[in-house]
C-alpha cells in the first residue's frame, strides 16, 4: 500500500494574495468616493437644518415682539437671552423680560470658506457665519457665489 503524501500548507500562495488585494482595491475604489460624497451631503443637510433653526428663532421673536425684527447689532443676545417687549436682552428672566430665549446657541456654518463661523452680521467679517438682513429678517450662509453644493446651488441661496 502506498501512502499518499498530503502537503501541509502553512501559508497562502502568491496568486491567492494577489487576488485578495485586487478584490480589496476594487471595493475601495467603489466605496471611497461614495463616503466622501456622503460627508459633503451631510454638510449640505446641516446647512439646511441650521438655517431652519435660525429662521424659526427669528420668526418666533418677530411674533412675540409686535412684528419687530431683532437688531443687527444685538441679534445674538436677543435670540439667546430673555427679552422685554422693546427687545432689550438680559440673561435672567424677570417680570418684564418674559420672552425667549429662542435658541440655545448659534450653530456654526457647516460649509464654505467661513466654515465654523458662528457670528451673525449684516456683512462679511472675521468669524461671521451668517448674514442677516434686519429689514426683512432674512438670514443666509456667509458664502460666496462660487461656493455651491453638488447640484450647483449656491450655499448663500439656501
Amino acid at each position: 500500500m502506498k501512502k499518499e503524501k498530503r502537503s501541509k500548507r502553512g501559508a497562502f500562495s502568491l496568486l491567492e494574495l494577489v487576488i485578495v488585494v485586487a478584490i480589496i482595491a476594487v471595493l475601495a475604489a467603489i466605496a471611497i468616493p461614495r463616503m466622501s460624497r456622503g460627508s459633503k451631503g451631510a454638510s449640505d443637510a446641516a446647512l439646511t437644518a441650521n438655517l431652519s433653526v435660525l429662521r424659526n428663532a427669528i420668526d418666533i421673536y418677530v411674533a412675540e415682539h409686535g412684528s419687530s425684527y431683532p437688531s443687527p447689532l444685538n441679534i445674538v443676545n436677543q435670540l439667546m437671552q430673555y427679552t422685554n417687549a422693546a427687545g432689550n436682552a438680559q440673561g435672567t428672566k424677570d417680570t418684564t423680560h418674559i420672552y425667549g430665549p429662542y435658541i440655545r446657541k448659534i450653530p456654526p456654518l457647516p460649509v464654505g470658506a467661513k466654515k465654523g463661523g458662528t457670528g451673525i452680521a449684516v456683512e462679511d467679517d472675521d468669524g461671521v457665519g451668517w448674514i442677516y438682513d434686519p429689514d426683512t429678517g432674512a438670514i443666509k450662509a456667509n458664502c460666496t457665489d462660487s461656493e455651491k453644493d453638488d447640484a450647483g446651488k449656491q450655499y448663500n441661496q439656501y
